[in-house]
């Protein structure tokens, strides 16, 4: 039995706090995760004790190496699923809440911490302009963000339009198409007597639009890099986009 899923603008929503997302990206393992903050944390010389939000943290897989570093750890996250997982993790130092990224957090931080292309799902360029801002009132006066996206122009000229895979037990056909601005994933998942549909929407943003972004929430881009070992950022060849900035 074939069961759409209506999930309109708001997709991750519903999507994210799903086992089967889970399910379908658990190869972003600790490993990976640990080895990115290794590299960020020696560029951005945060000394331990340095309070960090990790904004759009999942199941807290970067919070939680930060934490074990020595760092004041904050992970927030639309999905519950997610919190919840997330919660056994908590001790001194390491907290989670369920937080909507558009509306700001009642706290500041050191740093700001927006990875894995935790960006770009919005309909509206309101809306992601609105999470800037909350991101640069979570940042402290001398406080510092991170926003790691993919790089645009790389995904769409490496797009796989059609691939297969079986995790757990579960055959995912996933087919990516790009939609006007959008870069499209649609997912068909069978798991055991069901199958389901699930899409996913990122906005195809550049360099040049966070650029505009920041210039209108008084935000200075410092650096980019074009991976997590932070080579420098080719448009045509890096496979990421990683911005740091302070503000003005």
């Amino acid at each position: 039995m074939l069961v759409e899923i209506p999930m309109g603008n708001h997709w991750y929503s519903f999507w994210f706090n799903t086992p089967y997302y889970h399910v379908l990206y658990k190869d972003r393992n600790d490993q990976e995760a640990a080895h990115f903050m290794n590299r960020l944390l020696e560029f951005l010389q945060l000394k331990p004790g340095s309070s960090i939000l990790d904004l759009a943290c999942g199941k807290g897989r970067h919070s939680i190496y930060l934490n074990s570093l020595g760092y004041d750890v904050t992970g927030l996250d639309l999905s519950e699923r997610s919190i919840h997982a997330a919660k056994e993790f908590e001790r001194s130092g390491l907290r989670f809440f369920v937080h909507d990224m558009t509306k700001p957090f009642p706290e500041q931080f050191d740093a700001v911490f927006n990875l894995f292309t935790s960006f770009g799902y919005f309909e509206t360029e309101g809306e992601d302009l609105q999470t800037i801002q909350s991101i640069k009132s979570e940042m402290k006066p001398n406080g510092v963000g991170i926003i790691d996206f993919m790089n645009a122009e790389y995904v769409k000229n490496h797009l796989v339009p059609e691939e297969t895979k079986v995790i757990d037990g579960i055959r995912f056909q996933i087919s990516k198409r790009l939609e006007g601005e959008y870069i499209v994933k649609d997912i068909h998942l069978e798991d055991e007597h069901r199958s389901l549909r699930f899409t996913e929407r990122v906005k195809t943003l550049y360099l040049s639009d966070f650029l505009r972004y920041f210039d209108q929430t008084g935000l200075n881009l410092i650096e980019t890099f074009g991976d997590y070992e932070l080579q420098p950022f080719d448009s045509e060849r890096s496979d990421r986009l990683i911005m740091i900035f302070k503000t003005s």
